[in-house]
């Protein structure tokens, strides 16, 4: 199992920060052959260059997700250097924090676009490579796609919509060995709460909460290999998480008060 990843072609997405990056790289040290997906080209450059140094093969494609032909460039510049595909990481997303009723229809949209379709994109041009190898659909989302959380209707919208994506994709293929998972990290240290956009569509820039006190990127990046090298499910990765999927189910309005209290000692929470 040490070595199952080893030359496997693996692309991730948002691969310049976060967890994407620390996947890059806990990838890198199985022996991947990897594709690194995001925005920022001077990023994922960097990363580029460090790898091949160090023996890695390894390409950087810059990619909006939210664009259905920069996805389908990624998957096709893939399958040029590499000729197929083992594992997709459907990382890249972005976040918010407004009050449904006072955002911006267009905050929604794009939150839709980056999250939901950007997988949809990605996943649709790489999916019959996928399935031929039976490698592995991956989703990186939240604990938002098992419970709405308040100020984030369009995040936790978006990655409901995943979550639904991906259940329906693992059932149509239960013949064809292709193993599909969900990954809820919970609250990970990212430039995620740094951009998230607020009701008129500008970034936060500050994230509300201490950023040394939340889960390292590395930490999440090495339960996500397991969880492909063990063919999981869905990992949900703090007892908070398990808690709430749980108890959602079993005492809804408790779980409704417990999110509306703690975030709403948020700095500036739109909600007291």
């Amino acid at each position: 199992m040490k070595n199952s990843l080893k030359d496997k072609i693996v692309i991730v997405t948002g691969a310049s920060s976060g967890i994407g990056k620390a996947l890059v790289y806990e990838f890198a040290k199985q022996g991947s052959k990897i594709v690194l997906a995001a925005r920022n080209e001077s990023k994922i450059i960097q990363i580029e260059k460090e790898l091949k140094e160090r023996g890695i093969d390894v390409i950087a494609v810059v990619t909006d997700v939210s664009c259905e032909e920069d996805c389908r460039r990624l998957i096709e510049m893939t399958i040029e250097q590499f000729g197929t595909i083992d594992i997709l990481i459907n990382n890249a997303g972005i976040s918010m924090k407004a009050l449904f009723h006072e955002a911006s229809l267009k905050v929604l949209q794009r939150l839709m676009d980056v999250n939901f379709w950007g997988t949809v994109y990605c996943t649709r041009f790489a999916l019959p490579y996928i399935v031929k190898r039976k490698g592995s659909l991956v989703a990186v989302s939240s604990i938002a796609g098992f419970n709405g959380l308040p100020g984030r209707a369009g995040y936790s919208a978006s990655k409901f919509a995943v979550h639904g994506l991906m259940e329906t994709i693992r059932i149509e293929n239960l013949k064809n060995g292709l193993h599909v998972m969900v990954v809820a990290p919970g609250f990970t240290a990212s430039e995620i709460r740094k951009h998230a956009l607020l009701a008129d569509g500008t970034e936060q820039g500050e994230s509300p909460r201490d950023e040394n006190h939340l889960t390292p990127p590395e930490f999440v990046a090495r339960k996500i290999i397991g969880g492909i090298k063990r063919k999981k499910r869905n990992i949900i990765l703090t007892w908070e998480g398990k808690l709430t999927a749980l108890f959602q189910r079993i005492i809804p309005r408790i779980v409704d008060l417990i999110y509306f209290n703690e975030l709403a000692k948020e700095p500036n929470s739109p909600f007291k």
